[in-house]
């Protein structure tokens, strides 16, 4: 189970943080969150057959289906994982269902600040944690012994954090170098050393 989990978390978690690396780097666009929020709601009204099957508005059933079955799996591996370790499983649930009720009473009430958060460096946090986690998971699950247990867990989120931001640096180099303006700027610095 754990090796399962530890893969989903490792694939969720490196696409997350790819396209985190990329947008902190500058080849990919950041990501605009009141953009899509206003795509996908003028799509959303947008008229239309959106009658199928029997579901009344189809556009709407597929996107809240997508959004409960990913975040939804997220929770129930990890909380599956946790009450595997423990060897309690009902516990597991019932602390995910608790802790998934004081999320949303505490999401409501901190909307506002929450809203000021930056979300590209959100999302890069969010694929740290999920890579370092399924490599702990994963390799825990392989029969690999950590050195120091779940402690481990604050060394290895550290490591790959430290990693990403380093390929954000080596990306951005390569970038600057590669780029025509630094062309231009260095052909005109050596044409006015000459």
């Amino acid at each position: 189970m754990r090796v399962f989990v530890g893969g989903l978390l490792l694939v969720f978690g490196l696409q997350w943080l790819r396209k985190a690396i990329l947008r902190a780097s500058g080849h990919k666009a950041l990501h605009d969150e009141a953009m899509v929020f206003e795509s996908t709601l003028a799509a959303a009204r947008r008229p239309g057959d959106q009658r199928r099957g029997l579901a009344v508005d189809w556009y709407a059933f597929t996107l809240s289906y997508k959004g409960v079955l990913l975040e939804g799996l997220e929770v129930a591996f990890i909380a599956l994982t946790f009450g595997a370790n423990q060897h309690n499983i009902p516990l597991a649930a019932a602390a995910a269902i608790a802790a998934a009720l004081v999320v949303a009473v505490v999401g409501i009430a901190v909307r506002a600040p929450l809203s000021r958060v930056p979300e590209n460096s959100m999302k890069f946090a969010v694929g740290v944690m999920l890579v370092a986690f399924g490599m702990f998971w994963g390799a825990e699950g392989a029969g690999a012994h950590w050195p120091l247990d779940d402690a481990a867990l604050l060394v290895l989120v550290p490591a790959v954090a430290l990693y990403a931001l380093a390929l954000v640096a080596l990306f951005r180099r390569r970038t600057a170098i590669a780029s025509p303006v630094n062309a231009d700027a260095a052909i005109t610095e050596e044409a006015t050393h000459s």
